[in-house]
């Protein structure tokens, strides 16, 4: 539904009709969003301060005037009001002319004008007096802090401001480099002829629905196939690096086990501290040995002896070399 952007009056003579204007076009472009392409997220709008580079907070913009080099005059939103209070408010008709001798390219952007409250009759009385005289009313009006020329238009039971261009915003015609219609350079009465029979057979009826934008429905149908075949890009949430220590848990506990670990390098194994826990090693440790020495000579008892030794001293630690010796001693005399 048409959104209304303004309300006013029409003014011509002695007549005030008021109205409300509502947009009478719309845009069918596509909204596309800027994407960092690493982690898509959207590239948002920013100000810029052209001096320091920085951005800038809306409230702190405000509209100035460069009246010479690096000098400005500073407008409020009350110096555009005060300007021309009236003009503000009113679609004031200043002439009426013929519709069909306005240039096409005059035309900017359309409006629709609506009666607004006890304005019906007026509304009804400037529509079909346009009608019968097939004229255009040319006012002056101002929409978003800027004068306008614009045409008042009959279409159908409607009447449609149209914004139009002034003249010094038109590029002169003069200015172009047209066919001068010297000899080879103007069309033949036969060319002619054949270029009227072609619009005459590609003639027809005005019907506005039948173009549409062919560009953007084939853009439109790319983008669904993609989604169909599953090609498209989800937002990548901020990285755990970036996110506060509190929250880190992953993080908080790794370097919990890092600790842990460093700690435990750092100190010897655990070991039983009973003399009697280090005799029952000893005494697994030599019982083989044990057997050999007693199915022997006497003679072969010491360099079993030597040989027991050795062996207890190559599996034990150094420090517990003595005490070995010793419980191996007194085993033996209890023998």
């Amino acid at each position: 539904m048409s959104r209304i952007i303004w309300k006013g009056a029409i003014s011509f003579g002695l007549v005030n009709i008021p109205v409300a204007l509502k947009t009478a076009s719309r845009s069918h472009t596509l909204d596309l969003d800027l994407l960092d392409q690493r982690d898509m997220a959207p590239v948002g709008y920013q100000r810029i301060n052209k001096h320091t580079g920085k951005v800038i907070d809306s409230e702190h913009i405000v509209k100035g005037y460069q009246y010479e080099k690096d000098e400005y005059v500073v407008l409020s939103d009350e110096d555009f009001r005060q300007a021309n209070v009236e003009a503000t408010q009113t679609v004031d008709i200043v002439s009426f002319v013929q519709a069909d001798s306005i240039p096409p390219y005059y035309f900017d952007t359309p409006y629709y004008l609506e009666p607004d409250k006890r304005g019906e009759r007026g509304y009804a009385l400037l529509h079909e007096t346009l009608r019968k005289t097939g004229r255009a009313a040319l006012a002056l009006v101002v929409l978003r802090n800027r004068q306008h020329l614009a045409a008042l238009l009959v279409v159908g039971k409607a009447l449609v401001l149209n914004t139009m261009r002034f003249a010094d915003e038109v590029v002169p015609i003069e200015d172009l480099s047209l066919p001068s219609g010297g000899k080879g350079k103007a069309a033949t009465p036969r060319e002619v002829a054949m270029a009227t029979r072609l619009v005459k057979d590609m003639s027809e009826d005005w019907k506005p629905e039948q173009y549409h934008d062919t560009y953007r429905e084939d853009l439109m149908a790319r983008i669904h196939a993609k989604i169909k075949a599953g090609k498209t890009h989800l937002l990548t949430p901020a990285s755990e690096e970036a996110a506060p220590s509190g929250k880190g848990a992953k993080v908080i506990d790794m370097m919990a086990l890092l600790k842990q670990s460093i700690g435990h390098r750092g100190k010897a194994p655990a070991r039983p501290a009973s003399r009697n826990a280090d005799l029952l090693e000893d005494e697994e440790e030599e019982k083989p040995a044990t057997k050999k020495a007693t199915g022997k000579a006497t003679a072969k008892k010491a360099s079993t002896k030597t040989s027991t030794k050795e062996a207890a001293t190559k599996k034990a630690a150094p420090k517990k070399a003595a005490a070995r010796k010793a419980a191996l001693a007194k085993k033996r005399k209890a023998a």
